[in-house]
């Protein structure tokens, strides 16, 4: 009898739970903000009344397909484990558009919330004028803790007129923001998921975090995957604050080159960031005016692993390794460590056309400032005949600001050329290669400062396909 008034007790109590959860209809063709919105033939119509709602776990708000909302979406409330707040899509046809029109420096804003699941829509915030720090989603967590569970799926995210200057505040698609000087905020299990990520200016995804190792605390379990990034000038997925961040089977392509002379960008990369994973991306067309490589382990950062990914055809080169020497060992920064580059293929990197603020600058691999024990193994390098005038190097160490690269290993790289390349070493001397292979011919790379190798023999359509065979050996998830 006991059992038996516990399992009714127990069947109450969730029937009890699922019973509050309604779904509620917003439809701006059909919908009236005094309706109840609980059925599709009683829906809102606008966002601002979805805001002025405070949502309970298990909720729905559903927007029917083919509509246009104006202005922010802020929801407020919060999920729960294993019983998220969803927002999504009713009916069949197009995404749900909200077009924040730039009145405000978000469309979709999840502030201080957790266990929210937003699906399916279609968002943009263009301004009448460009405006610095202009997003699509901003997602925040500010003097409140930690928060769990934010996943973002399926949505397109366009037309985003940020600035393109990164001093000036910049823009991006998403930011993920945490901040807190009471409280130290971070997220927990933050997903961004299958979304399109278009004509945002200045940049795709990236974060804002801590990143004084004084104040570490960095959000866990951050998932970035799946994703489309294009027609996009400035950084395509930046992670800051983040501690095992995983950055995988992202397509990021034809970046515009429109920033300004000596404005930085690269594809994929961390800062301040540490024990991030980076891999099955594929990188291409990046036209930054400085750096525009495909992938970049950056400063601050301990045991990031890029592995298995495939960039080309960036203005910048294939790898930035690098670390700012004038803030060395402050509280902000104690060096980049311990990145393992493995596994990729890179093919016709380093290409820019024109020379930058310091030159003509391309190099391949660009190695710079306080970094240490760098392990770059299992590459496959295709550097086609460049036009003339292009820089042909394939390895450049340098300085910058402060103490030197330490202890970098070049291991076991297939190298093919078409016409010559340099590797510029100046007076560093911690820096190893063993076993590379070079053209078709296996040798030892031991290269002296500002050595020119000659090639032999190439074939691109043979070393695409190669390079391809090597992809696909590599890649072990669907």
């Amino acid at each position: 009898m006991r059992v038996i008034l516990l399992s009714i007790a127990l069947l109450f109590s969730i029937t009890s739970v699922t019973s509050f959860a309604e779904t509620y209809y917003v439809n701006s063709k059909k919908g009236n903000d005094k309706n109840s919105g609980t059925s599709s033939r009683k829906a809102w119509a606008s966002v601002y009344h979805v805001n002025q709602q405070t949502f309970k776990p298990g909720d729905k708000i559903l927007f029917k397909t083919g509509t246009a909302y104006s202005g922010a979406l802020e929801p407020k409330g919060n999920g729960e484990p294993n019983n998220p707040i969803i927002i999504d899509s009713y009916g069949d046809g197009d995404k749900p558009q909200i077009h924040g029109q730039g009145w405000k420096p978000h469309t979709l804003l999840l502030h201080n919330v957790e266990y929210w699941e937003v699906n399916n829509l279609a968002i943009t915030n263009y301004g009448k004028k460009t405006a610095p720090r202009r997003r699509g989603v901003i997602v925040s967590a500010n003097n409140i803790g930690e928060l769990h569970h934010i996943v973002l799926n399926n949505l397109t995210i366009s037309h985003v007129n940020g600035v393109l200057q990164k001093k000036q505040g910049g823009g991006s698609g998403i930011l993920v923001r945490s901040s807190g000087d009471k409280v130290p905020s971070r997220f927990i299990d933050l997903q961004i998921l299958n979304s399109h990520i278009h004509h945002t200016e200045r940049n795709g995804i990236n974060f804002a975090g801590y990143a004084n190792r004084k104040q570490w605390f960095p959000s866990l379990d951050v998932v970035i995957r799946g994703n489309v990034i294009e027609h996009v000038p400035g950084d395509g997925i930046v992670v800051v604050g983040t501690d095992g961040a995983l950055i995988e089977g992202n397509l990021l392509r034809n970046f515009p080159d429109t920033l300004p002379k000596g404005d930085a960008a690269a594809g994929i990369w961390p800062w301040s960031a540490d024990n991030t994973i980076i891999q099955y991306n594929e990188v291409s067309g990046h036209k930054a005016k400085w750096d525009g490589q495909g992938f970049d382990s950056d400063w601050n950062s301990i045991g990031t692993i890029i592995q298995h990914n495939y960039s080309h055809d960036n203005y910048g080169g294939f790898l930035l390794v690098c670390n700012n020497g004038k803030k060395y060992k402050q509280d902000i920064n104690i060096g980049t460590i311990k990145t393992i580059i493995r596994g990729n293929v890179s093919i016709n990197d380093g290409i820019r056309p024109y020379p930058t603020h310091a030159g003509v600058f391309s190099p391949t691999f660009h190695l710079t400032g306080p970094i240490e024990d760098t392990h770059i193994y299992d590459n496959m390098i295709i550097v086609p005949k460049k036009a003339e005038g292009v820089d042909n190097t394939l390895v450049e160490l340098d300085n910058w600001g402060g103490p030197w690269p330490i202890n970098s290993l070049f291991e076991n790289n297939e190298i093919y050329f078409e016409d010559e390349l340099q590797v510029k070493l100046k007076d560093i001397k911690d820096v190893f290669f063993k076993s590379n292979k070079l053209s078709k011919h296996i040798e030892n790379l031991n290269p002296e400062t500002n050595q020119v190798m000659q090639s032999k023999a190439f074939d691109l359509k043979e070393l695409e396909a190669l390079a391809q065979q090597k992809l696909n050996e590599n890649k072990n998830y669907e």
